[in-house]
């Protein structure tokens, strides 16, 4: 028996089914509801007026702000009530009136990781996975099966096309239209999206532009010429990129242009015109 452990502190007017899981220090603030499927991990607070229902599993140490509701059924039409789920990291911020919701068909979930940022009236559609220290501004629109890797930064009100994918340390400009993917490290912004460089101060801030004393940042700045100055086929490119001697970052870019130019793919933004 955990001596130390701190029960769960429900508000009398919280609706709170008696088989949800609530860990140790939970809080629950008035008129929230939260369902019998849900799981809450320890020092989770729930404010005021938040809707928690269906499988829900959440990580410790998470805030979820009023009026935010997690884990209803997905706004698709081909949704037939199989039993999918939600399933959330640790320490993620949610903020006023957030929407995300489960997945489709039986045995699919929509995931968010850990230390993520949604900021308000900020939707996450169903079978969506994003990744780690991701910051989605306010009013934006994340439509169903989209992928965020670590670290990227999505700009205010703005849409993002069905089954797209935005790579690592990727920033994108507020009220841009992304209907196709955004390669990892690059800013994007304009209707329709368009590549406009590197995340300069992305890089800077994570350490990558002085690694290996600037030879990361150099190979970028390489490896854009080749893929969007050269004149080259991106295929082309592509293949001639995969002849160099890749840093980890390099690889990655790389890896991911040549599977967003795979079948079933939208295929990756152009850049804008020099």
């Amino acid at each position: 028996m955990n001596l130390s452990a701190t029960p769960p502190r429900i508000h009398p007017t919280a609706v709170v089914d008696p088989a949800a899981r609530l860990g140790d220090g939970v809080i629950v603030g008035p008129y929230a509801v939260i369902g019998p499927e849900v799981s809450l991990g320890a020092r989770t607070e729930i404010c005021p007026h938040v809707v928690i229902e269906g499988r829900v599993t959440m990580g410790e140490d998470n805030k979820i702000f009023p009026g935010a509701c997690i884990g209803l059924e997905p706004q698709d039409l081909k949704y037939r009530g199989d039993a999918t789920e939600v399933v959330i990291g640790d320490g993620n911020r949610i903020r006023e009136c957030v929407t995300i919701n489960r997945a489709t068909a039986s045995g699919e979930s929509t995931r968010l990781g850990s230390h993520n940022l949604l900021m308000a009236y900020s939707h996450i559609g169903h079978n969506c996975v994003l990744g780690d220290r991701i910051v989605v501004a306010n009013g934006v629109a994340v439509a169903g099966h989209v992928h965020i890797e670590d670290r990227a930064v999505i700009g205010g009100v703005l849409g993002i096309h069905q089954f797209v994918h935005i790579g690592r340390m990727a920033m994108v400009g507020g009220m841009s239209r992304i209907d196709r993917d955004v390669p990892p490290f690059t800013m994007v912004e304009g209707h329709p999206g368009r590549l406009r460089g590197f995340n300069r101060i992305g890089l800077q801030r994570s350490g990558l532009a002085d690694a290996d004393d600037g030879a990361v940042m150099k190979e970028l700045q390489h490896l854009w010429k080749l893929l969007y100055r050269s004149g080259l086929p991106l295929a082309t490119a592509l293949s001639e990129a995969r002849a160099l001697s890749l840093t980890p970052t390099g690889e990655h870019l790389v890896a991911f242009l040549e599977a967003s130019c795979s079948p079933g793919r939208r295929g990756p933004l152009p850049p804008a015109r020099p």
